[in-house]
């Protein structure tokens, strides 16, 4: 009943084409029914002589159909196309028995042939959100994530976001994306974040809009830096001075917490009085002289002007004339002339010939030149058994070998090394690093560590005991002097070390180390800052130092240059913590330097005091090592049994207390622990357990898996978290757990677990959790405390600290060990030689290999074939 066409076609085709299976070239697609609007259906054949509709199974009826007849112009073939329509009430018919759908037949003379099928939905879109966002306050970088869950519909709602009204386009916006979950994500939230937002969820039906969440971005104050310190109140005497900072980098922003602390400090200061200058008495009258003159002379000296006091008046020469103007001035004769001139040929010889013989008397005493005398330690300590060459110029030298068997010394008086240099300063013919035994070369030491309760006792009496932890399980203490020595705390990988000389001679520090627990000691972390070592307290604070003590501690982060922002932090007397040393830059002050290493990192201080290093993502390629720490009850009296996964910060002293706490609750170490590298990608740490044997065990946790969030892992200040997996056991008798845990980062990578463990078999501790490095006193003092012994490092650092020809001096020992990056800081310092020794030191007790030290001092030595010569004073 539709209109009809048709085509005339010049060429028709001949009738066999007729006999062609029906070709279809339009067939019925998926539609929506939109509230009570009918939706059409068409399909089109060629070659065709009938096509009929076909709905669930059933025929459609041949009026609902609307046919129009053509030909198609390519071809010539005949071409039938069809029509129906689907009303709503169609298909609420069969609603919640299956889904409505429509097919085409076509009929020729060679066949039939069947359309694809055609499924008619009805579309709607429910008007309540499943979730909808919230209102925050995050601070300023901070990553922010808003949730939206759209209504149910068909189709499935799109999602859209908008901030204050506005569109938010991702594309245009690299700071902000849509997840597949429809939640909107700011990785670093800034100041034109501050909006209502808006999820909007939209499909052919209907578009619905969530109530709107104001995100608040807030700004935490910071201090600026100090200005410079005021002039002194007073000209003369004792005053003060002050200085002062700013809340203002930045300032408080939408109700940002205000800086703490104090904006002014104060500090007492004493201006010497200037001192004018006096005359001093007038020497005695001079002999008188050839012009009839004599002259008497003072000084400015009683006192000297000092402090900008005035400088004397007056003349400080007086002359007159002595003979009352009756001497005569005779002019001297050709006589006298020829005496002076005989004078002082005869001086001249006098000079020279004591010049030669003193020449000879050093030669015959010293027998070495200045260079050799100075380098003479690479080749006494060295080459103990090496056949020393001669100079060819100096036929005094001997080429004999040393007597190892008569050379012992006992060492009586100062530890310095004499000023009247190094040559004088005699070594044993033994290996140069070899330890100093227990006989004749031992450097006794006095002052031995004080008894814990003692020293606890006296430093309670202190003003900032308050601040340390009670108990001595984290803290090393000791009794030290110039000798010098070291603290440990035992499994903690934190040490400090105080070089020789250190402590001024005559003063003696009672000293000590601890480590804090994080919950005892607030550290404020700004932005996305992050805490990357233990916070180590030594003291007391505001001892002097004349040299650098070295802090060891180690740290979690995976330092590199163009990843990380990493800084050492000092707390102040004031409580307030403040950046001391930027790594990576040059220094702004020689009190603080630090070498980063990849476990541990070895400070540089010449105040003692409370330490942390913090760090701060410049990219999200940034991590940090965690340590993932698997424990379980050694034995289980009920069906449930629990694993415990602790993600810990990569250091030993966090695993050490791990393991204090698991010990207590009774539980066993499951396998060795593993390093995950967790990204500042801002996506939180996943774990779940799979493959355990249903017949045996069930898992009681209801997701699939559980999560830590992001935050709290990076922030580092929460030192235990864990999470726990409950298990059930169907039968008591049940004692092997064999399962896998995954543990992986949203968008990262994991790792697994596998675990296979017997519940009834009470399981020790490995030993591998104690290290060897760490074994032995907490408290050493003196030469024991040194692998280097005293005698052989003074020797070294005269040898090396002077600049040497063809390079052979400190500078290429630092090369040889790997320190060049270091020269500017080495160079620093009086004795650049001792700093690299310390550090050496530091890095290497107690299991230094003091054989490759010893070849790289040779090596040293080698440069400069001079410094292979050996007197026959020596010898």
């Amino acid at each position: 009943t539709g209109a009809q066409q048709s085509v005339t076609v010049a060429n028709p085709v001949s009738g066999a084409s007729l006999d062609l299976l029906p070709h279809f070239q339009l067939e019925p697609e998926d539609v929506y029914i939109v509230k009570n609007k009918a939706v059409s259906l068409a399909c089109r054949a060629t070659p065709a002589t009938q096509i009929y509709f076909k709905c669930n199974g059933e025929w459609v009826h041949q009026g609902d159909h609307v046919t129009e007849h053509g030909t198609d112009r390519g071809t010539g073939l005949p071409v039938m196309e069809v029509r129906i329509e689907v009303t709503r009430q169609q298909v609420e018919k069969i609603f919640g028995l299956e889904e409505y759908w429509c097919q085409c037949v076509a009929w020729s003379s060679s066949g039939t042939t069947k359309s694809q099928k055609a499924f008619v939905r009805i579309a709607y879109l429910r008007k309540n959100f499943e979730q909808e966002p919230t209102a925050r306050e995050v601070s300023i970088e901070q990553g922010i994530v808003l949730p939206c869950r759209p209504p149910e519909g068909i189709p499935p709602a799109e999602v859209e976001w908008l901030r204050n009204e506005e569109l938010v386009d991702p594309a245009l916006d690299a700071n902000v994306y849509v997840t597949p979950e429809h939640s909107l994500v700011l990785r670093q939230a800034r100041l034109a974040d501050t909006a209502n937002y808006t999820c909007v969820a939209k499909n052919i039906v209907a578009r619905r809009r969530s109530a709107s969440a104001a995100i608040t971005v807030y700004v935490n104050g910071g201090w600026s830096t100090w200005t410079q310190w005021s002039g002194c109140s007073t000209s003369c005497g004792r005053g003060w001075q002050k200085r002062s900072r700013t809340c203002t980098n930045p300032a408080p922003l939408n109700g940002g917490a205000f800086c703490e602390g104090q904006n002014v400090q104060k500090t007492a200061c004493t201006t010497l009085c200037p001192v004018d200058g006096a005359w001093s008495e007038w020497s005695k009258w001079s002999v008188c002289g050839a012009e009839c003159t004599h002259w008497r002379s003072r000084e400015c000296s009683e006192p000297a002007p000092r402090n900008g006091g005035r400088n004397c008046h007056g003349p400080e020469l007086d002359t007159r004339n002595c003979t009352s103007e009756l001497c005569s001035h005779a002019a001297p004769g050709a006589e006298d002339v020829a005496l002076y001139v005989g004078l002082v040929a005869v001086a001249v010889c006098l000079v020279l010939l004591l010049l030669v013989g003193v020449l000879v008397y050093c030669r015959k005493k010293g027998g070495l030149d200045a260079d050799v005398a100075d380098s003479s330690i690479l080749t006494a300590g060295f080459q103990p058994v090496s056949i020393k060459p001669s100079k060819a110029d100096n036929p005094s030298l001997l080429t004999i070998q040393p007597d190892l068997s008569t050379a012992t010394m006992t060492y009586q008086g100062s530890l310095c090394p004499r000023q009247d240099g190094p040559a004088k300063l005699q070594l044993p013919n033994g290996h140069l690093l070899s330890p100093l035994g227990a006989g004749r070369h031992t450097l006794h030491h006095s002052s031995p560590a004080a008894e814990g309760a003692d020293f606890v006792a006296r430093l309670s009496t202190q003003s900032y005991f308050r601040s340390l932890p009670r108990g001595t399980t984290n803290m090393a203490y000791g009794t030290f002097n110039f000798l010098g020595g070291r603290l440990m705390i035992p499994n903690t990988g934190i040490s400090l070390l105080i070089p020789p000389d250190a402590i001024p001679r005559g003063k003696i520090y009672e000293v000590y180390l601890t480590l804090h627990k994080q919950e005892e000691v607030r550290l404020p972390l700004a932005g996305c800052q992050t805490l990357l070592s233990p916070i180590v307290s030594c003291g007391p604070p505001g001892v002097l130092l004349t040299r650098p003590a070295i802090l060891a501690m180690g740290h979690c982060v995976e330092a590199s240059a163009e990843n990380w922002s990493i800084r050492l932090k000092k707390q102040s007397c004031e409580g307030t913590w403040e950046d001391v040393l930027q790594l990576g830059t040059e220094p702004c002050t020689e009190l603080y330097y630090c070498q980063l290493e990849a476990q541990a990192c070895y400070i540089f201080t010449e105040q003692l005091g409370r330490f942390a290093l913090v760090g701060e993502s410049l990219s999200m390629a940034a991590s940090k090592r965690l340590k993932l720490v698997l424990f379980a009850p050694a034995a289980c009296p009920s069906l449930e049994y629990n694993i415990r996964v602790y993600c810990l910060s990569d250091s030993q002293d966090v695993l050490k207390e791990v393991i204090q706490l698991e010990k207590q609750l009774g539980g066993q170490l499951i396998g060795a622990p593993r390093v995950l590298h967790f990204k500042d990608s801002y996506h939180n740490l996943r774990l779940s357990i799979h493959d355990m044997p249903s017949s045996l065990w069930k898992s009681k946790l209801l997701a699939s898996y559980q999560e830590i969030p992001f935050y709290h892992i990076w922030s580092g200040l929460q030192p235990f978290l864990h999470c726990t997996f409950t298990l059930e056991r169907l039968s008591p008798s049940t004692c092997e757990l064999a399962c896998k845990i995954w543990v992986w980062q949203v968008e990262g990578d994991g790792q697994s677990f596998t675990v296979n463990f017997n519940i009834s078999k009470d399981t020790r501790f490995p030993d591998w959790l104690v290290p060897d490095s760490e074994v032995g006193a907490p408290a050493l003092v003196g030469p024991s405390a040194f692998k280097i012994p005293f005698l052989i490092r003074q020797k070294i650092i005269s040898s090396l600290d002077p600049p040497g020809t063809r390079g052979a001096d400190w500078r290429t020992l630092a090369q040889k060990l790997n320190l060049d990056s270091h020269l500017s800081f080495f160079a620093s310092k009086p004795s650049p030689t001792a700093m690299i020794l310390n550090l050496w030191e530091a890095r290497h007790f107690p299991n230094g290999n003091l054989s490759q030290l010893a070849a790289a001092v040779a090596e040293v030595g080698k440069q400069d074939s001079a410094l292979f010569a050996v007197s026959e004073a020596e010898c």
